[in-house]
């Protein structure tokens, strides 16, 4: 059993990644994501960070603090995100801490790869892009939509 720590923030990143959960069955799941109304599907531990975006600089450095706690805390053996920073940050502390790292850039991004997604490739282990004429051989990759 595997322990994986699933990341998104709010809104069409948690929907996307929580149709996703099935996928992990039979492994010790948790949850982070930035809003506080949010809950783990099956009442997993799930954790609030704040919501950030390279715009707001301070709200950027809580995040990353409150993420770096959260992977001390759990240390994941994989870590799945959906976007966005928060993802990426946890993707980053993943790889700091030997978790196997998986990025799913957002299905909303069919013009182009979000910031953070265009960001971490060279830190996730598997780097996915939801839409075939985004992906390209070194990466992002196409491996269908979450629908």
């Amino acid at each position: 059993m595997k322990k994986i720590l699933l990341v998104a923030s709010g809104g069409g990143h948690w929907v996307q990644l929580q149709r996703l959960r099935g996928a992990f069955e039979n492994h010790k799941l948790s949850w982070m994501t930035t809003v506080k109304d949010y809950s783990s599907p099956q009442n997993e531990p799930c954790f609030i960070v704040q919501d950030a975006n390279m715009w707001n600089k301070l709200a950027l450095v809580k995040m990353f603090l409150q993420v770096a706690l959260v992977m001390l805390k759990t240390r994941p053996d994989i870590v799945v995100t959906t976007g966005a920073a928060p993802g990426f940050a946890a993707i980053l502390y993943g790889r700091l801490l030997g978790a196997r790292t998986i990025w799913i850039d957002s299905i909303a991004n069919g013009e182009a790869l979000s910031q953070s997604g265009a960001k971490v490739g060279r830190w996730a282990h598997v780097w996915l892009t939801q839409w075939e004429h985004l992906s390209k051989p070194s990466g992002p990759h196409y491996w269908g939509a979450v629908l």
